[in-house]
């Protein structure tokens, strides 16, 4: 029979990357690559392939749109433009109003810092979601992508696993108890954990590969 211990395993090894990471964002508790985060949970939260999310972010940051400053500052057609090279050409019109509506916002609600949400939101995940979700675009499904990533520069909002993630844990035959996943993790950063648990929910070959390395 195979362990529990032995799947969370395998599938860390095999599928533990961030969509951070995928996207080139060198995640830091700094102003720009937090921003850049937030971006990409709003590309990641639309009913649309990851992978398109992930390479219409980076067609954004190429475009030189990495900050709130220069997103807000940018002609809606460049965003619209930039989204159609990654392939978000459903909801790029709608999401390029979004972006900069929500870059806007940043800048004058954060002084385009989102250190200082963090602070705000003072360790409550809670009311850190709450806090994210009052920029244009991002709902409950992008509230819960940016904690789950973000955990890794913020540790005091984790171990945090959101509701996709429990559904790769599900698939998975994983226990539905978020601690007692982190504790099957032993050392996993919650943040790889959630990442990979994740690409278990959406890709049926991230399952099959992990039981099989797993037997």
């Amino acid at each position: 029979m195979t362990g529990r211990t032995d799947v969370v395993r395998e599938l860390v090894g095999a599928h533990g990357r961030t969509y951070a990471e995928e996207a080139g964002i060198r995640l830091r508790d700094t102003p720009q690559p937090l921003y850049q985060l937030l971006v990409l949970a709003l590309l990641l939260s639309a009913r649309i392939r990851g992978s398109v999310a992930v390479r219409s972010a980076r067609e954004l940051y190429d475009a030189g749109l990495r900050d709130p400053r220069r997103m807000a500052a940018a002609d809606w057609q460049e965003r619209v433009d930039a989204l159609g090279r990654g392939g978000y050409r459903r909801y790029d019109e709608r999401t390029a109003t979004q972006l900069g509506d929500g870059a806007e916002l940043v800048s004058a609600r954060w002084g385009g810092d989102l250190r200082r949400m963090r602070e705000e939101a003072d360790g409550d995940v809670g009311a850190l979601r709450a806090l994210l979700q009052e920029v244009p675009g991002i709902g409950p499904a992008g509230a819960g992508i940016f904690v789950r990533e973000a955990q890794r520069v913020w540790p005091e909002f984790g171990p945090y696993l959101d509701a996709k993630a429990l559904d790769g844990a599900q698939r998975l035959g994983l226990p539905k108890d978020p601690a007692r996943i982190v504790e099957l993790a032993g050392d996993t950063e919650p943040a790889v954990l959630a990442a990979a648990l994740v690409r278990a929910a959406l890709d049926k070959d991230v399952v099959e590969d992990s039981l099989r390395r797993a037997s």
